[in-house]
This record gives C-alpha cells, structure tokens and sequence, in this order.
C-alpha cells in the first residue's frame, strides 16, 4: 500500500488550459467517464528534461478520443506544450507524465454526446516502474485468466481507460501470489500482452518473435525496440504465438513506456535465463533515450 496518496501531493497539474494546485485538481462523482470510462490517457516518460516521444504520444491520446466519439479541444501543439508546462512547473527532469481526457458532468446516462471533454496533465516523479532488482533478474509471471477481447468486441487501438479494467484484475491476482505481472492471452489463445507491456521471445532461430497487434496497442516502445533491434542486426518475427512455444524461447522480454525494457525471468514457474539479447536492448534503449544507465550497466 503506498503511503502517499496521489491526491494528496504538493505541486501543480494542468486541468482545462490553466494550472492549479495539485490537491485542487478534482472533477464531478457525476462525471460520465466515472461511470462510463469514457475516458484515454497516455503515459509518457521524462528523461534528463525532454519527454520522449512526445508527439506520437500526443498523436496517440488524440486519436484515441476519436475511436471513443470524442474530440480533445485542443491542438497537439497545444497539447505538447501544456505536457512540458507541467513538467516544468513542477521541476520535473526524470519522470512520469499523465496526459488524461474524460467526458463530463452534462449528461448522466449510456449516451453523452452533450458532455464537455477535459483534458489534464499530472506529472511527477517516477524512476523505475519495476524494481532496479528484478530489472536486472527478469520479472515474474503469472498467466491470466482474463484475455484481451478481439476487436469487434471492444476499441482495442486506444488507450482508453476500461480496457484496463482486466488489466487491473489480472494484476491483483499474480501479485497476489508473489509475481510481479501477469501474462495475458487473447481471446483466440495466443500470447498476447502484459498488463501494461508488449511481449518479446528470442527463440532457437535466433531471431525475435513477437504478437502482431490485432486485439493490443502497438505500443510505441515496442516499435521503438523493434528498430532499435533491427539497427543491431536482430530479425523481428511478428506471429501468433501459442503458450506452449513459451517454453522455447531462450530469453522473454517485455518493453512499454513505464516498463522500459525489461527481461522475464519467469512465467508459471518456469525459469527463463536473462540472456545477452535482452542486455543489449536494454542498454541501447537506455542510452537512445537518456536515462542514466546504471541499471542496464550492472545488467551488461
């Protein structure tokens, strides 16, 4: 349980084109996305001052409003520029940033086409969304029993907020039993994500296999480490792949914004070497974005 609220924190947050006090930043409990997640979000790291990857993060948190029906009243431009307002207001050089869109209070019920959208952005201080410790030793993971839906049946290519509810679910149940994340499926059996993370095996053939994302983000690590695999001399494989290959692989990583790069070290119980593919990307994601490599160092 941690012990500092988030609403209860000194600083400043951008709500609405102005910025106010972070323990002011609140909304109505009548709010459509409280009761309908009609809301998106993006989240966005803060290296040595210069968020990374702005603007497609940006270009993201917008076109997800569009998927769920709503416009964001402001320009990415705009939006960029209130992102490092934030940061900026609150002496922020290494952290998180939390760009959030929600539909209002006007309308109560399924149908709000009536609400006023919002849009505000929190930032603040965050080094490491898994411990240096299990960085450096693989994280552990629990599969599932939640999936992620096909496509017909939810907005799976935004970010919007109810999908994270079996995110959440699936969480709570492996750290419930002492793992760090859980491993979901898709809805057909495939392997399909973390929690919060794209999933990556180096299998006997040397090369890197990972999901195609029909039914998840493509997330902007993941293409971002795909590249950066590429430019090493690695071949990326995108296909399905069955839980039983899992054991194949000779090393599993999972990449996102908050979870960097960061090698798995077991899934079910089944032990799986942190190996020297994974230390490569590890340090060369470090090191394109800024960060102070100590972690990936030791790692090497």
């Amino acid at each position: 349980m941690a012990s500092e609220g988030f609403h209860d924190r000194d600083g400043l947050i951008w709500y609405d084109g102005e910025m106010v006090d972070w323990r002011d930043a609140s909304l109505h409990v009548l709010s459509h996305a409280l009761h309908y997640a009609s809301s998106v979000f993006e989240g966005e790291r803060v290296y040595s001052g210069n968020i990374f990857k702005l603007r497609q993060h940006t270009e993201r948190l917008i076109k997800s409003a569009e998927i769920l029906g709503f416009e964001i009243p402001y320009s990415a431009d705009e939006i960029d520029a209130a992102c490092i307002q934030a940061c900026e207001a609150n002496g922020i050089v290494d952290g998180y940033v939390r760009p959030v869109a929600w539909r209002g209070s006007e309308m109560m019920g399924v149908s709000a086409q009536d609400t006023k959208i919002h849009l505000a952005i929190a930032v603040w201080p965050w080094p490491s969304y898994f411990s240096p410790e299990a960085r450096l030793k693989g994280i552990r993971l629990k599969t599932s029993q939640w999936r992620r839906p096909p496509p017909e049946a939810a907005p799976v290519h935004a970010k919007a907020a109810g999908l994270y509810m079996i995110c959440t679910l699936s969480k709570h149940e492996a750290e419930a039993e002492g793992y760090d994340d859980a491993l979901m499926l898709d809805w057909r059996g495939y392997v399909a994500e973390g929690t919060g993370a794209n999933i990556f095996l180096i299998m006997r053939d040397g090369k890197i296999h990972t999901p195609p994302p029909d039914c998840f983000l493509n997330g902007i690590t993941r293409q971002t480490v795909m590249q950066l695999a590429e430019d090493h001399g690695y071949e990326i494989v995108e296909r399905h792949i069955k839980p039983e290959e899992l054991s194949d692989a000779q090393e599993i990583f999972v990449t996102g914004t908050a979870a960097e790069v960061t090698p798995v070290g077991e899934i079910d119980g089944m032990v799986i070497k942190v190996g020297d593919v994974t230390k490569t990307l590890m340090a060369a994601y470090d090191q394109l974005v800024g960060k102070n490599t100590q972690d990936s160092a030791s790692a090497a």
